[in-house]
């Protein structure tokens, strides 16, 4: 007869042979798990080593073409703005594309720059208009007018275009001195703009604005300088690197044909190339030639088509005169 101490050891035996065969087969699974690990991850470091052997070889190759357009570059725009009057404007988010070397190139072409204006958020916001019409009438000079529209940004330049541009047809000053210096003060105090002391009246004109972090939706910026051009002898609107994309200021101009036909874009500003562009795009402005520059959607080619003339080939070999 069978008892019940046989039942209990019987089943005790069942579930020891049980667990010991789990934990025998759990290590020769482990041991082959860590085995698959261990090689994927010297597999993972190599490749690694070779990303980061990839990474300096195209950094010394980044610095090497740095170091080259560095040096190129005065040659390429020496005289090309000679005695040529800048204005300089920088909307918020600007500064990304370093206007002081900007300016520095403008004055190695030979310009020189006639003041600084920072736009404000307040200027360049949806709900500039109602201001700028309640501004308007004690800032105009005589005989000046606000275009009849109610966008935004096409007011604003409205507003700023005879205060700081001259007159494109024959060169002369839209506002006297005393217009403009009370035009300025009044601005200010309304937190639209900030002025550099001396501010004068230029041919021509820089609107530089930021990268595409910077959303533009209404194309405020695009149209102010749209209208800035107006009557002017030229504008080039100017961005750093990603403007270009979507709703970025350069993006914005390129899919407007009221901008991009009459102001010549560059959405490389804060690059080398990018201020050689921007310094011959001003040039092409004078010559009433208008064309879309850098290495983002919509650029026509990195530089204006003249910059291969000036380094006889230079440029062609390394593909700047490309079209895209």
């Amino acid at each position: 007869m069978i008892s019940v101490r046989y039942h209990v050891v019987s089943i005790a035996a069942v579930f020891l042979a049980l667990a010991l065969g789990v934990l025998l087969g759990s290590n020769s699974v482990s041991r082959s798990l860590l085995t698959t690990v261990g090689g994927q991850r010297e597999e993972l470091r190599q490749q690694l080593r070779q990303l980061r052997s990839e990474r300096d070889t195209l950094r010394d190759e980044l610095a090497g073409a740095t170091a080259l357009t560095d040096s190129i570059a005065p040659r390429a725009v020496r005289g090309e703005l000679r005695g040529t009057k800048v204005a300089l404007l920088v909307a918020p988010g600007g500064d990304s594309a370093r206007p002081r070397a900007v300016r520095r190139m403008i004055e190695v072409a030979g310009g020189s720059v006639t003041g600084t204006l920072r736009l404000t958020d307040k200027l360049t916001g949806p709900n500039t208009a109602a201001g700028v019409r309640e501004l308007a009438p004690r800032l105009l000079p005589a005989g000046a007018r606000l275009p009849v529209t109610s966008d935004p940004g096409t007011l604003a330049g409205g507003m700023l275009s005879p205060l700081i541009l001259l007159d494109g047809g024959d060169g002369e000053p839209r506002a006297t001195e005393r217009e403009r210096t009370v035009a300025f003060e009044e601005l200010r105090d309304n937190g639209f703009v900030r002025v550099s002391p001396g501010f004068g009246p230029a041919e021509l004109a820089v609107v530089l604005t930021g990268d595409g972090e910077r959303r533009d939706p209404l194309g405020i910026v695009p149209r102010l300088a749209a209208r800035l051009d107006r009557g002017s002898s030229g504008v080039v609107l100017a961005g750093a690197t990603g403007s270009a994309r979507g709703n970025g200021t350069i993006g914005i101009a390129r899919s407007d044909d009221s901008v991009v036909s009459s102001v010549s874009t560059v959405d490389n500003a804060e690059t080398t190339g990018g201020r050689v562009a921007t310094v011959l795009a001003l040039r092409g402005e004078l010559r009433e030639r208008v064309g879309s520059y850098g290495i983002g959607a919509g650029a026509e080619r990195r530089l204006p088509e003249p910059f291969c003339e000036h380094l006889r080939g230079v440029a062609a070999r390394s593909g700047d005169c490309s079209e895209r």
